[in-house]
């Protein structure tokens, strides 16, 4: 049993960083950065999408958590 909440807290940990990274660089990509000086518009719009990404990819984490789980019951 604790063995796989290792596993689920850091499938999700992976998860959350690995999104979060993906909007990180996404943002960048477009211009919008979350460390520029002050709250602007760029900052703004990063932080949103950082955090989007890490909360999308805590949800892939998940559901890929649950699929795992369904396939080794059956």
């Amino acid at each position: 049993m604790e063995k796989s909440l290792l596993m689920e807290g850091l499938s999700d940990a992976i998860g959350f960083v690995g999104g979060a990274l993906l909007g990180f660089w996404i943002g960048r990509f477009f211009g919008l950065d979350i460390f520029d000086a002050g709250y602007n518009n760029a900052s703004i719009g990063g932080i949103v999408l950082v955090g989007l990404g890490g909360g999308v990819g805590l949800q892939v984490a998940r559901r890929w958590q649950k699929i795992r789980k369904e396939s080794t019951k059956s």
